[in-house]
């Protein structure tokens, strides 16, 4: 029998993208528990990570280990398109950035934000990128099921910027760990979806 050549996506990037969206909800959660006072309703993720923050370390730590996870996504999840791994690569550069450039308590970083909103709006816009029309590609990156995603995650992202930029909101916080948990769960269901389709058609080349 032939056997199967097709580059596959590794069980590397399906552990990477299995763990993404707990280590996401978990940094934000430990973190602003050991916080007297913070609101996790009304303050910001990045807030965590700020110079004055009782809890920076760990924050940005939970920062960094995403960053990593999403690196790693990026290499061994060899099924996507170049493009999208590409994409997913300057997104994980992207929450690198922002947490070397925190922003602080008072006021607010230039610098942050810029990395900040890069990596909101590539981490909405890569799933149309990794877009296959083939009828034997997984299903997660067919064309349907890849625009209302990334329709849902764009729509979700803009609310949350809407929502950033608007002195009297009070649930910035909320929005946010709504955006970063679906996002990150948004790269899980891709991810699995095409290691599964890589092992179906591996079982049908033998």
């Amino acid at each position: 029998m032939e056997r199967f050549q097709v580059n596959r996506t590794s069980k590397i990037a399906l552990y990477a993208a299995i763990i993404g969206p707990v280590q996401s909800a978990l940094g934000w959660i430990i973190a602003g528990s050991m916080w007297p006072g913070y609101d996790q309703a009304k303050q910001t993720i990045s807030e965590l990570a700020s110079p004055e923050s009782p809890v920076k370390e760990i924050m940005s730590t939970f920062f960094v280990f995403g960053g990593l996870l999403t690196v790693i996504v990026a290499i061994y999840a060899k099924s996507l398109s170049m493009p999208a791994r590409v994409a997913m690569f300057v997104s994980a550069i992207c929450t690198f950035g922002l947490t070397i450039f925190p922003t602080p308590l008072i006021g607010y970083s230039t610098t942050h934000r810029v990395f900040a909103i890069a990596s909101f709006a590539i981490s909405a816009g890569w799933p149309l990128l990794a877009l296959r029309r083939s009828k034997t590609a997984a299903f997660a990156v067919r064309p349907i099921p890849t625009i209302v995603g990334t329709t849902l995650q764009a729509g979700l992202a803009i609310w949350f910027l809407a929502t950033w930029t608007d002195p009297a909101a009070v649930n910035v916080g909320t929005w946010e760990r709504v955006v970063a948990v679906s996002q990150a769960a948004y790269v899980t269901w891709v991810i699995v979806s095409i290691y599964l389709n890589d092992r179906k058609a591996k079982v049908a080349a033998l």
